[in-house]
């Protein structure tokens, strides 16, 4: 079930309607049967390695507490290697032997090791952060481990964050659960607005979007530096309308209940250094790196070598984390890089904004920025490596000879007209136009100021905008894969 379907707006309808209905003690138990309705919806059966997950670590939460000394510390080994090895398993194991059997074949080697016919459960990555993240807290001792077996199911199996975040940490969500929620008019129509945007975030822009990037991308040499710019650009905005708009539909159906979700973008393409955009980017990822990964390995308390390794290593993982195949490594290896050379040169480059006098140029440094994510942003999208190495060197190398032939760049095979294609432009405009507007106020609480039918005015224009313009093919969100 996605979020951007006919079924989904009948479920959330019914359970929202039903939570409010039944009194506080029976609503953990709708929201996890509810739950487990939204995720079985999928692929029915998997729902078993959540119940497996779920049990290993609720049951492992409670001796850490109990323990001390080496059985605490095994206690917490056993959960992580639990959940560890699934991931493992249903998302690395056939990359892994695809690879081994690479270098058996090279080394004149007949053998061959066996692939596993599995799908890669959907959303695994996240709710095994999200467990991850709990047997932390209490290993750590920051977090008391939870009693209730259905509380803490509901946790990891909440259906708004399910299967693409935000990963929640328990000190911010087990509270929620057991806090008495009550209908609150503003609160409800502050996550409905929410839901609205994230869905026209989704439908009118970001598969709207794909529908050039989809094609260009899947076969980039039938296209020119023209198309391969104006596709990565695109590819830009589709990934993030794509995921934040899941994220506040997430939010947004989380806060009608009651229930506060951590949010997960703030701004990115804003950034001024790639630093900054990792501070923006799917914040609550990023931040499960810096805690659990980044931290624990020394962060920047080392020496300066073995923290430029850190840095390399914690986003060697995310690409890692994000998918089994190589360009996913190459874009979190490029994105290493970049804080390495960030952190690396930045007294020299300081000293020279000061002496050119750009230090005062944000703009300079936000498109910078954005040139570098783009850039990484084709490893991330092409279909294997080497389309993505194609579309790196000429995304711009053709440049001259496409202008001279712009009269061509876009007629033939294009399934967007130039019309679309400035509409698109358009829309990415207006999206900017609404950050910019945010970054200086509270757009819900403005909402709630202005003249009622100016309100609903824009409300009912927001809905035509959907139903009218949206791409309603019930086109899954990019990151469920991961």
């Amino acid at each position: 079930m996605i979020f951007n379907s006919l079924e989904f707006l009948i479920f959330f309808v019914l359970v929202t309607t039903a939570y409010f209905l039944l009194p506080h003690r029976l609503r953990w138990a709708l929201l996890l049967i509810a739950s487990c309705y939204f995720y079985m919806a999928f692929v029915p059966v998997y729902i078993l390695i959540l119940g497996f997950t779920i049990l290993i670590d609720y049951i492992a939460g409670i001796y850490i507490e109990k323990a001390t000394g080496r059985r605490r510390k095994a206690f917490f080994i056993m959960s992580l290697i639990a959940n560890i090895g699934i991931l493992a398993v249903f998302k690395y194991y056939n990359f892994f032997v695809e690879n081994i059997n690479a270098v058996i074949k090279a080394a004149g080697c007949n053998t061959e090791l066996t692939y596993l016919s599995i799908l890669l459960p959907i959303g695994l990555s996240f709710h095994c952060f999200q467990a991850m993240s709990y047997t932390f807290e209490v290993y750590r001792g920051n977090y008391k481990a939870e009693r209730h077996l259905g509380v803490y199911a509901l946790y990891v199996m909440f259906y708004p964050q399910l299967v693409a975040g935000p990963i929640e940490r328990p000190q911010n969500m087990l509270h929620q659960f057991k806090r008495v929620q009550a209908f609150e008019y503003k609160r409800v129509v502050s996550g409905l607005q929410l839901m609205v945007w994230g869905l026209f975030k989704k439908v009118v822009i970001a598969d709207r979007l794909s529908v050039l990037v989809d094609q260009v991308y899947d076969q980039p040499r039938g296209y020119n530096s023209i198309g391969l710019l104006i596709a990565t650009f695109f590819f830009c905005y589709q990934i993030f309308c794509d995921f934040s708009g899941y994220t506040d539909i997430a939010r947004g159906s989380a806060r009608v209940m009651g229930f506060s979700l951590l949010k997960n973008f703030n701004h990115p393409y804003h950034a001024k250094s790639i630093s900054d955009f990792w501070s923006r980017w799917h914040i609550s990822l990023s931040s499960w790196f810096r805690d659990y990964l980044y931290i624990p390995l020394g962060g920047n308390r080392v020496a300066i070598p073995r923290w430029y390794l850190n840095l390399f290593i914690v986003f060697m993982v995310s690409g890692l984390w994000h998918g089994a195949d190589w360009t996913f490594i190459v874009w979190g290896a490029l994105h290493g890089f970049y804080l390495v050379f960030g952190v690396a040169t930045r007294g020299f480059r300081e000293k020279l904004n000061d002496r050119l006098g750009l230090a005062r140029l944000n703009a300079l440094n936000v498109i910078t920025t954005f040139l570098l994510v783009a850039f990484a942003w084709i490893f991330f999208r092409a279909n294997n490596i080497n389309d993505a190495l194609y579309i790196a060197r000429h995304v711009v190398t053709g440049i001259p000879d496409a202008i001279q032939n712009y009269k061509t760049a876009f007629s033939g095979d294009y399934l967007m007209k130039p019309p679309e294609i400035i509409a698109c432009f358009g829309l990415i405009a207006f999206l900017e136009a609404v950050h910019h507007m945010g970054r200086r106020m509270d757009i819900s609480h403005w909402l709630q100021t202005i003249s009622r039918p100016l309100r609903w005015g824009i409300y009912v224009a927001a809905i035509l905008v959907i139903l009218s313009y949206g791409v309603f093919t019930e086109t899954p969100f990019i990151y469920f894969q991961f």
